[in-house]
């Protein structure tokens, strides 16, 4: 993901093609992405929805094993089933793999591993940059957040003994389960590349990059942690509309979540109603329904920040960029405070 001078990249291209993984129709999955850090932005993008991925395969293991009773051998199968069709993916692959490792003593090593995850930052600058830039991308900011609870590790052990919750109790038909958590992380999976994307076209409108997004996800598509055959559907929703403003906008991507949906609501009020923490997926789910809302909520935000502040307000009624406050007590005046944005 080469960025920097353009006048640069025509002695360099040849040589980074040629070291360069290659997409399964032997295109070289490198390019040059834009001026200045642009590079450097779209691989920090890259690393947090890495994150999420992690956290939604992360979180599909947990309901399965402790949600439906799976064990190691069967969530094995069903990684290994899922990585045949739409989730085919370098981590759907090699969870797939850890699931069957066992150690000399016959146990499986991912049951003696600690429940307490690290992370280098990038994730993190990820969620930085779209407060930053007001993207929400909540999906990562969840998975990233998930890891620093996990490290937590004592605490939690603690609060296991002492803090009323409910306990799973499966009843029901296992596969049709095992399919609608395979719905669920497809559906979150779209969600949060429709966020990281949004963040891509946020910092490029901040910084004037002219960024390739059909592009960028043929790069993602080999060697990298997020290759996987879902860029490929990327890449042709760009190619059918290059202004696209978001993933949820293109015909492939609307019709695969409405078909996912149902499942994707039944997993997460399963992990719900089990006490299992399903952040990612359900942080995917609500904007996702915040996305698809004409209505939010946010009026009666802006009036409470009128009422205590005076920072004013638009109306309905009204053009866009105009601003009114109410003086909600009677005896407030009429002095408002500046309209902005942080």
């Amino acid at each position: 993901m080469p960025g920097g001078s353009p006048a640069a990249w025509p002695h360099l291209a040849d040589l980074f093609r040629a070291i360069a993984a290659r997409t399964p129709e032997g295109e070289p999955c490198c390019d040059w992405v834009g001026r200045d850090g642009a590079g450097h932005y779209v691989k920090m993008v890259h690393n947090g929805i890495e994150y999420g991925d992690m956290q939604l395969t992360a979180e599909a293991y947990h309901v399965l094993r402790d949600g439906a009773g799976l064990s190691n051998d069967e969530m094995h199968q069903v990684f290994a089933e899922w990585n045949r069709g739409e989730l085919d993916s370098y981590l759907i692959e090699i969870t797939r793999d850890i699931l069957a490792v066992r150690d000399a003593a016959g146990r499986y090593v991912l049951d003696t591993i600690l429940d307490a995850a690290g992370q280098k930052g990038t994730g993190k600058w990820a969620v930085q940059s779209a407060a930053d830039l007001r993207v929400p991308m909540t999906l990562v900011a969840e998975a990233v957040f998930a890891r620093a609870l996990s490290a937590r590790k004592d605490e939690r052990v603690a609060a296991a003994q002492v803090l009323p919750g409910p306990a799973p109790s499966f009843s029901g038909d296992r596969a049709a389960f095992v399919a609608d958590v395979r719905r669920a992380v497809y559906a979150a999976k779209i969600v949060s590349y429709t966020q990281g994307f949004m963040l891509m076209a946020g910092a490029a409108a901040e910084h004037g990059w002219d960024l390739d997004y059909g592009g960028i996800a043929q790069m993602w598509r080999g060697g990298c942690i997020i290759r996987s055959r879902f860029l490929g559907d990327i890449r042709a929703a760009y190619a059918r509309t290059p202004g696209l403003p978001s993933l949820l906008a293109d015909d492939f991507f609307r019709s695969a979540v409405g078909a996912c949906q149902e499942g994707w609501r039944r997993t997460v009020a399963r992990g719900a109603e089990w006490g299992l923490p399903l952040p990612a997926l359900s942080s995917a789910l609500a904007f996702y329904d915040g996305y698809r809302c004409a209505r939010l909520p946010a009026n009666l935000l802006q009036a409470q920040r009128d009422y205590f502040g005076a920072h004013t307000y638009e109306r309905v009624d009204r053009a866009r960029g105009e601003f009114f406050h109410t003086d909600w007590t009677g005896h407030g005046g009429r002095t408002a405070s500046t309209a902005y944005n942080a």
